[in-house]
């Protein structure tokens, strides 16, 4: 019997892979007959397991998913990773995450092999993370699903929005990724209204249901991640700078992260500068670390503080003879 146990954990944890599995193969990995093989799996089906079976050259046996959640069975370094990302999740900016991060974390922890257990606690004994912010918004898990639903569905998002300054909105988008960013979610969609790409706080978003009608999926007009980066950053900009570079664009692109800042060429080896910041000192160090020369067009504050500093840093200089 013992035999028989093992062996049928053992054909589970193979069967966990998503692939299809011939007969033959199983019985090779298992060292056993393929009618032994079969039995197995319809011991596996009355435990509750549905493993489907198809026949023909490409056949073979693979378990599909079902009504409940079966045990499932981790190797080592599987067992570790989910550990290792449960106490992460528990920090982050879901809704009732934290206690189902726990909860299920709990559970882990209890059958997890001593020497499991000892590298999972003497990686957290030795770490110290980061407090949350509790006042960073969270978001509801079913306003998640729903708007990635309506991602993978190509489905239009109907949904009422509470802006930057409090205003409420209803807005109507083809909604297309959706980007975790530091503790905040982003929703980047076409907007059918504005017709324009926008990007959403998801904890400002009420989605009203049912979603649809389906659209034709367009081209992301750019990584949704630099779009992220680059829309975050301007969000907390006080000062917005157009510069002309006396550098080809591509070496100043090289200079410059897309977070803070978009570079166009403007041929015979310069190109334009947007970029910005929420102070003047940030900006001129930013600009002065490109290593090559620049005329600022604006804002005029900007223009200002870099004569100071053109005088500061002459005073500072001793001249020569």
């Amino acid at each position: 019997m013992l035999e028989t146990s093992a062996r049928l954990l053992r054909l589970l944890s193979l069967l966990q892979t998503p692939r299809d599995w011939p007969g033959r193969e199983l019985a090779e990995r298992l060292d056993v007959t393929t009618r032994t093989v079969r039995n197995d799996i319809e011991r596996l089906r009355t435990l509750g397991y549905p493993v489907n079976s198809t026949r023909g050259v490409a056949g073979g046996y693979r378990l599909e998913a079902g009504t409940a959640m079966p045990p499932l069975l981790l190797d080592d370094e599987e067992a570790m990773a989910v550990a290792l990302c449960l106490r992460a999740g528990t920090g982050h900016a879901v809704a009732g995450i934290e206690e189902s991060a726990l909860r299920a974390l709990a559970k882990l922890e209890q059958v997890l092999p001593s020497r499991l257990r000892t590298r999972v606690n003497t990686l957290t004994s030795y770490t110290v993370p980061v407090p949350a912010d509790r006042r960073a918004p969270v978001v509801e898990p079913e306003v998640l699903m729903t708007i990635t639903a309506a991602c993978r569905n190509h489905e239009r998002l109907r949904f009422d929005y509470r802006g930057h300054d409090g205003t409420a909105s209803v807005r109507v988008v083809e909604p297309y990724r959706l980007v975790s960013w530091g503790r905040r979610w982003y929703l980047v969609a076409w907007d059918v209204e504005r017709e324009d790409w926008r990007t959403f706080r998801a904890d400002r978003i009420a989605p009203r249901t049912p979603t649809g009608p389906r659209f034709p999926p367009r081209d992301l007009p750019e990584d949704v991640t630099t779009r992220i980066q680059r829309g975050v950053s301007a969000a907390s900009w006080r000062y917005h700078a157009e510069v002309t570079v006396h550098a080809p664009a591509e070496v100043v692109a090289e200079r410059i992260s897309p977070a803070v800042g978009t570079v166009e060429d403007l041929g015979e080896g310069s190109c334009l500068l947007r970029t910005g910041a929420a102070d003047l000192e940030s900006l001129a160090v930013r600009l002065g670390m490109l290593g090559v020369d620049f005329t600022v067009t604006d804002p005029p504050e900007l223009v200002e503080h870099l004569r100071v500093l053109a005088v500061r840093y002459g005073n500072a200089t001793p001249s020569a003879g």
